[in-house]
């Protein structure tokens, strides 16, 4: 699979998480299981997705800006994450800050798949869409095997 077949496959189990999360109320141990494996597979995509996507792109001037943008947003998300972590599971606090982080991972998503894969598909030639894709994919069993 190329480097965008393997960034949507995860893209899609982001989506399915944030929402599972956001269908639970006060602190549960779903809840936090639900949360922790979001958590875990957002650190671990936007490592690998930095290292085998976007540090491609930065060798490109035309695609510098995008990148640099993408990964601002990892940053972003890296901060709500953490207020997540530090909030109470059953504060209303807790859901308003897990409706901002899903309003801003989808979004994020979202501009990553119509806009910047596109563009960045210019660039790249094919051999290396799915060299990335092979190294993207292998980083993420690396970190998700125990």
């Amino acid at each position: 699979m190329t480097i965008f077949e393997e960034l949507r496959a995860d893209h899609d189990k982001q989506r399915e998480l944030i929402d599972q999360v956001l269908a639970t109320s006060g602190a549960s141990e779903e809840r936090d299981r639900l949360f922790l494996n979001l958590k875990k597979q957002l650190e671990d995509h936007a490592l690998a997705e930095e290292r085998y996507f976007y540090a491609p792109l930065m060798k490109f001037d035309q695609t510098q800006e995008k990148a640099r943008h993408s990964v601002a947003e990892h940053h972003e998300l890296d901060e709500l994450i953490e207020a997540l972590s530090n909030a109470e599971q059953d504060s209303p606090g807790w859901l308003t800050h897990a409706k901002n982080l899903a309003h801003k991972l989808l979004h994020h998503l979202e501009e990553e798949e119509k806009e910047v894969f596109p563009y960045a598909g210019k660039f790249l030639g094919d051999d290396e869409k799915s060299s990335l894709g092979s190294d993207y994919r292998k980083e993420m069993e690396k970190r998700t095997s125990p």
